[in-house]
């Protein structure tokens, strides 16, 4: 068993964690493992099935620190059980696997397991100062003198009995909270609390094995405002892709608050998950993914397109549309690609269409491109369109062709053949690189 407690700070030395944080911490963490807990003032997952998934204990350590420092957690620890694992965090102790179990706990002072801290006053005028001084101390008179919970929690803690948890539940939406440390006047300076919303975001995501295409930044202006401020105001960050890389993702709200005004200072932070699709990730390779260096396209698309705007920025996008002069249409970088459709036709597609068809020199029954053209496949028949009208032109774009791969001294093309007109000609309309 490989248990890990993250230990969140008390506001003061007379208070614990709110219970907001630690469900925030647990959610977080939920991205690791289904098997996470709420236990006094921390946050215990198991992780021995995870190990391997996240690249090895070595590997999920790291992580587990970097990403739980940026949400707070003040002290780690690591042990066979969860008991041991917070009394270990409480005490300052990050790993339990160093040396025996028993030995690790001995050592800790008593007030680290929460079932002594009721008798902590009495233990102590026994001469009880460690887990080992309690430990030692006969069992009937510890069950005679004390309750049963404490003879429980220290066999729980030692390994000699099992634990029960009550496990926390994925929520199906994310809205999560944040109040800031102090009044901010300045939008680019919410990024900070910003980040820490959207790092338990992406936790959140990879629990869902899901993705999100849009989310929006809430903040609540302070109470001494002017009453032209209003509540608060917000923010929605739309990418293209289904994606929960969280520098990606707070590049783009960077950009888009370099452009926001805060007409009072800010107390308050809420993030939200508008919109949540799967996330598909695979793999090409059988061997371990290389570090990928740089940004895909899209990424740079949309980190661009929130600098210089939205409608700025503009990619092709392909549709499902038979006709060649339809099958694609320019739309904003930042707004979320349509699914992809299965392939129109079993014909190989023309990697360069003319912007509008060339009329082809007739001999006989032959058409004429650099020399007579030699019909290699076909026809694929095209027949639709008319549903869509050309508003500027005032009819409709129909069309009804046959379309063949042809040869000629220019090379491989894509022609086509009029029909249901009153002179059916040949037109190009397409060359193949």
């Amino acid at each position: 068993m490989l248990w890990s407690a993250l230990l969140l700070p008390a506001p003061d030395d007379t208070a614990s964690p709110t219970d907001a944080a630690l469900q925030a911490l647990a959610i977080w963490a939920l991205q690791f493992t289904p098997r996470v807990a709420v236990a006094d003032e921390a946050v215990v997952m198991e992780l021995a099935a995870s190990v391997r998934l996240f690249g090895g204990w070595r590997a999920l350590r790291e992580r587990v620190a970097s990403e739980g420092a940026e949400l707070g957690v003040s002290r780690i620890a690591w042990a066979p059980n969860s008991l041991a694992a917070l009394a270990l965090a409480r005490a300052g102790v990050d790993d339990g696997f160093r040396q025996p179990l028993d030995v690790s706990l001995d050592a800790l002072p008593m007030e680290t397991l929460s079932a002594v801290r009721p008798h902590r006053l009495t233990l102590a005028h026994i001469g009880c100062r460690t887990l080992g001084d309690v430990r030692r101390l006969p069992r009937g008179g510890i069950g005679r003198r004390f309750d049963k919970q404490l003879l429980a929690a220290l066999d729980r803690a030692y390994g000699r009995a099992p634990e029960v948890h009550r496990w926390i539940a994925l929520p199906e939406r994310f809205a999560q909270r944040l109040e800031l440390m102090f009044r901010v006047d300045d939008a680019p300076a919410l990024l900070f609390g910003a980040r820490r919303l959207l790092l338990s975001l992406c936790g959140w995501l990879a629990a869902r094995h899901s993705g999100t295409t849009a989310f929006t930044l809430h903040w609540a202006h302070d109470a001494m405002r002017a009453k032209s401020a209003g509540e608060g105001g917000s923010l929605t960050v739309r990418t293209a892709e289904p994606t929960r890389h969280l520098e990606h993702l707070c590049r783009l709200l960077a950009e888009h608050l370099a452009r926001v005004e805060l007409l009072a200072p800010v107390g308050d932070l809420l993030l939200t998950a508008d919109d949540v699709r799967p996330l598909e990730e695979t793999s090409a390779s059988l061997l371990p993914d290389t570090v990928r260096q740089g940004e895909t396209l899209h990424l740079v698309l949309e980190r661009i397109a929130a600098r210089l705007g939205p409608q700025r920025v503009v990619r092709p996008v392909l549709c499902e549309d038979h006709r060649p002069e339809w099958m694609c249409r320019w739309q904003p970088a930042a707004e979320p690609l349509p699914r992809k459709s299965a392939t129109v036709s079993d014909l190989p597609q023309p990697g360069f269409i003319l912007p509008a068809p060339l009329r082809l020199l007739m001999r006989g029954n032959r058409p004429y491109y650099q020399g007579e053209l030699q019909l290699l496949a076909g026809p694929q028949r095209v027949d639709g369109g008319w549903w869509d009208r050309d508003e500027a032109a005032g009819q409709m774009r129909q069309v009804v062709r046959d379309y063949w791969v042809a040869q000629s001294e220019a090379g491989v093309l894509w022609v086509f053949q009029t029909r249901l007109d009153e002179a059916p000609a040949w037109f190009l309309h397409g060359v193949f690189a």
